[in-house]
């Protein structure tokens, strides 16, 4: 370190935060930072001019009279504001964003002589509480909503503060940091004079300084509309990289009824050519946006829409879909019973409305596609009463709209209660949703994507049973299928290995860009990724201005623009996909069909495959059958399925097993031939199903056998029913095994007649229970996937090269069997000893004794004999 050169000492002094043990190494490293020059070289180079004398300022030990010379000769910035709240600090005058001793640590002679030099700058200093720069342009925020004459602090007084006094934030800590570009929102004839004095305009402040702008006054005044046009065009041409973006304008156009001013000001400025984009085709896409929302159905909603389309008329069949939906959804709500009278008056109240915007006339297909929509209400009798009388619909016609909005209903997941209704209304739907589901919607383990293909079976879903309330999930950004799907290993190239630290360095910077995307200001700040692209013109939202201004201000004033926005339920109602009470339709026809049904089966794979947890446990929570409602059977297929895409089990199936349901490979095992082709059987036919709900009572009865005699032990007099044996126990398990030795003639039992009864119970205790059969089929499946593993890992580490270490994980599947199948045992073992003892004998129905979960005893350690 002695050997060391002055310039590289003060590299290394500049990269440190307290360089106070630095100084302490050898007396010449202390005399070298005793140097004025090396002082003020370490504030500036560390923290930069602008912050420079406010960080030197806090380190009282350090700062003398050739110090603050040096800085403020070397270019360091000292705007009033900075002296003022120095004063008032120094003097036990609070300062609110400084918690620190700050200036206090500097000695009386080097302050007096940092006061001095302020006032050769800037003359006479106030020094006043509230009279400060800071306060001045916090007053002209506050008075930002009042036209010109009516704000306390005047342009004249604000330019001073800018350009005479110097004035910027000086600290990150410092609210004005944030509320700076506001300033310049408001008097953008001030943004040069802040560029002089080192002010840069973030990119990430466009919206929030556009925003208000356009900010609704506390009066209106009839200037406000040139007013706000007048600071547009000075920003953009002052600031190149200042200019309305989408994301705001689409915001604007959503208060068209509220903010009439600035509705008026952004099409002046889109006319005039100021904008980047054209406004018809934003509003096009903002339109557009309300087809699959909740927002639709508000009145607010209606009535600002079709002052765009009257502002921008389109053509698109989406935006004359919303449209119509805005229509039949604003007419009053019609009563559970209605007369032919008010189905009158709706009809001719939409018709009117259809007319005057010009959306007529309606086709078969208009009203197909309004019934389909999402928030299409309940009592839909009116739209189907405007079907008959306007459209002109026949009988045929109208069977045949019933019967495609019905099968059309069966992949929206929350039709469930509109597609209740129309088969209660009309009878004949409700066969044909069952043989169309059946014949249309069956799933086969051949019809799912190759294992080998993980991209695909990542990325498959069933067309039925979406879950469409994976809120959390679609906040982080993350799809059903990469949180449940195989995680996917990349194999290296062998001549290329990938380096760790620029692999490390690409996670970084992926993390740091889906960050952005989920910010509601990141969308607006992509120009890192979209530079082929050229400029960002921002994401379209169905917030309003207000609401996103409110989110402004929630924000912590030092973090604002930089995170997601805070938002609340109000907030985010509007954005939601489904309605407010819905039915999922897989429950529904769950529910109606039977949970021995074919329609139930096909819904239960597709359920299984995308994971909608609400249907599958539908019985937890009907909404009109009892607590007791049955479950549809659990198979093996299932399982078989989830295996191929990988996916994790729910727990529910766990459950199922654990509970004692029936056992079966397939639907095929309790449906019959009929209702697997999809035919209706009529009502007084018996088929497999009606037979297998005679045997429902004898399947629940396994959960609680009934006792049976035994000579045993006390213990296993409770006893009811015991596994059967498949193959030869351990010699372990044999010689504890307790006989059932039948009694000698000479044995009282023979003169009570129970040798019969306990040849029968011994005969009933070799069945083999569901349970078992289910840990016996679940161990084979567990056996191929942990040889596809095996096969898949060597095949890896094959093409891997030699020295690189590549961890192979395990499917989803493949961990959440092999996490529940033991404990499925360990529950079976308990059952077993509750009924017969704790001398239970270990059994074991997986095939062949290379099982991979066998109990093994731990081998004694080798002891060596000393001879």
């Amino acid at each position: 370190m002695d050997r060391l050169c002055d310039e590289i000492l003060q590299l290394i002094l500049n990269e440190l935060p307290n360089p106070a043990a630095f100084t302490l190494i050898s007396k010449r490293h202390y005399e070298f930072a005793q140097d004025s020059y090396v002082r003020a070289s370490y504030f500036l180079a560390r923290y930069g001019r602008i912050q420079a004398l406010y960080w030197a300022l806090g380190r009282g030990k350090l700062l003398n009279e050739k110090v603050i010379d040096i800085l403020l000769s070397s270019g360091a910035h000292l705007s009033r504001y900075l002296v003022q709240c120095a004063m008032h600090h120094y003097f036990r005058t609070q300062v609110p964003f400084i918690k620190t001793r700050w200036v206090r640590t500097i000695s009386l002679p080097v302050f007096s002589y940092f006061l001095c030099v302020a006032a050769r700058m800037y003359g006479d200093i106030p020094a006043t509480k509230g009279e400060d720069d800071g306060s001045i342009l916090t007053l002209l925020l506050k008075q930002s909503r009042f036209p010109n004459e009516y704000r306390a602090a005047k342009w004249e007084q604000v330019k001073d503060v800018v350009e005479k006094y110097k004035f910027i934030p000086f600290s990150d800590r410092d609210p004005m940091m944030a509320q700076f570009p506001l300033v310049l929102a408001i008097e953008p004839r001030l943004l040069p004079y802040a560029r002089l004095n080192g002010f840069n305009m973030d990119r990430k402040d466009r919206n929030f300084v556009f925003r208000r702008m356009f900010e609704k006054p506390a009066i209106m005044f009839e200037s406000r509309a040139d007013e706000i046009v007048q600071n547009v065009r000075e920003l953009s041409r002052l600031d190149p990289d200042m200019f309305l973006s989408r994301t705001v304008a689409a915001e604007i156009c959503m208060e068209a009824k509220t903010n009439e001013a600035a509705y008026t000001a952004l099409k002046r400025l889109d006319k005039e050519g100021v904008l980047r984009f054209e406004l018809s085709a934003v509003v096009q896409e903002l339109i557009k946006m309300f087809l699959n929302t909740r927002s639709v159905t508000s009145g607010y909603t209606a009535s600002v829409l079709r002052v765009l389309h009257k502002d921008f008329p389109s053509e698109d069949p989406t935006v004359r879909l919303v449209l119509l939906l805005t229509i039949f959804h604003s007419e009053p709500t019609l009563p559970s019973t209605t007369t032919p009278a008010i189905l009158a008056g709706y009809v001719e109240a939409c018709h009117e409305e259809i007319e005057e915007m010009g959306l007529g006339p309606l086709t078969r297909k208009d009203i197909t596609d309004v019934l389909l929509s999402k928030f299409v209400p309940e009592r839909f009798g009116g739209i189907l009463e405007y079907a008959r009388s306007v459209v002109e619909m026949d009988k045929g016609e109208m069977d045949r709209t019933l019967t495609d909005v019905a099968l059309g209903c069966l992949e929206i997941g929350c039709k469930g209660k509109m597609l209740k209704r129309l088969v209660e209304a009309y009878e004949f739907l409700g066969d044909a949703v069952a043989a169309h589901l059946v014949k249309n919607y069956r799933i086969s383990i051949d019809d799912l994507p190759p294992a080998e293909d993980e991209r695909a079976c990542r990325e498959y879903t069933a067309p039925l049973c979406a879950d469409f309330m994976m809120r959390g999930r679609g906040l982080m950004g993350i799809t059903l299928d990469e949180q449940t799907a195989r995680p996917v290993v990349q194999i290296p190239e062998p001549a290329t290995p990938q380096n760790a630290e620029d692999a490390e360095h690409d996670g970084e910077n992926a993390v740091e860009d889906d960050g952005e995307s989920e910010d509601g200001e990141g969308r607006d700040d992509a120009e890192h990724g979209d530079e082929a692209d050229g400029e960002d013109l921002g994401a379209i939202g169905q917030d309003t201005l207000s609401a996103m201004i409110r989110k402004d201000e929630m924000m912590p004033t030092r973090r604002r623009r930089h995170y997601e926005l805070y938002s609340n339920y109000h907030d985010s109602i509007g954005k939601l996909p489904y309605p407010a009470d819905h039915t999922q339709v897989g429950t529904w026809i769950q529910n109606h069909y039977g949970h021995l049904s074919a329609p139930a089966a096909v819904v239960r794979i597709h359920a299984v495959i995308n994971q909608n947890f609400s249907v599958l446990h539908h019985h937890l929570y009907p909404p009109e059958a009892p607590v007791t409602a049955h479950r549809v059977p659990t198979t093996l297929k299932q399982f078989r399925i989830l295996a191929r895409l990988g996916r994790s089990p729910s727990m529910g199936l766990y459950d199922d097993i654990e509970a004692g349901t029936e056992f079966y490979f397939s639907e095929e095992d309790y449906l019959s031939p009929e209702e697997l082709r999809g035919v209706v059987p009529p009502s007084g036919k018996k088929t497999r199903r009606t037979r297998a709900k005679s045997e429902q009572a004898i399947i629940k009865c396994e959960a609680s056998p009934t006792p049976g005699p035994s000579t045993a032990s006390p213990l296993s007099s409770r006893a009811a029913e015991a596994p059967q044996s498949k193959k030869r126990p351990r010699r372990s398990v044999a010689s504890t095994v307790k006989s059932y030795v039948v009694p000698d003639s000479d044995d009282e039992d023979i003169a009570d007649g129970r040798d019969d009864s306990l040849q029968r119970y011994a005969k009933k205790r070799r069945a083999e229970t569901n349970m078992q059969r289910w840990i016996k089929h679940l161990a084979i499946l567990l056996k191929e996937e942990q040889k596809k593993y095996n096969e898949r890992k060597r095949r890896i580490h094959a093409a891997t090269p030699p020295g690189a270490k590549v961890k192979v994980p395990k499917s989803e599947f493949h961990k959440s069997l092999a996490l529940n199948l033991p404990r499925l045992r360990r529950i079976d073992r308990a059952k077993r000893e509750k009924l017969y003892g704790a001398d239970v004998p270990d059994e074991d129905f997986s095939e062949g004794d290379e099982d991979e979960y066998q109990y093994r005893t731990t081998r004694a350690k080798r002891r060596k004999v000393e001879d």
